[in-house]
């Protein structure tokens, strides 16, 4: 299930092109953009849904399974020693793409409280 004006449904369409970093049945995963660390890979599921307020019982599993494949990810570039997976939630975290979306940050310290 997608939606056509969503960028990250685009983007896992291939009508978008991105750097992809991962991907399987049920996620994909690509460079941000605007990277905020030398790591910052976002991790989505292919199903739509605006972000994690909106998510049902029914999509736990695909949110673990967005965050097992950051820990995959943080493996494979070997910054397991420190690294950090965010959701934002609404305009007033910070969330400029309304499809549930993991930021994977790494490969520098990063510092609490994050902002």
């Amino acid at each position: 299930m997608s939606d056509p004006k969503c960028i990250f449904c685009r983007i896992i369409a291939a009508d978008i092109p991105t750097k992809k970093v991962y991907e399987d049945d049920h996620v994909f995963a690509f460079e941000d953009t605007n990277p905020q660390a030398p790591t910052h890979v976002l991790i989505i599921p292919k199903k739509h849904f605006a972000g994690l307020k909106e998510a049902e019982a029914g999509d736990a599993e695909l949110i673990g399974r967005c965050h097992l494949a950051a820990a995959q990810i943080a493996r494979e570039r070997k910054i397991e020693q420190g690294y950090r997976t965010v959701l934002n939630v609404g305009p007033g975290a910070g969330q400029s793409v309304f499809h549930l979306h993991v930021h994977l940050l790494g490969g520098r310290p990063l510092t609490w409280p994050p902002g």
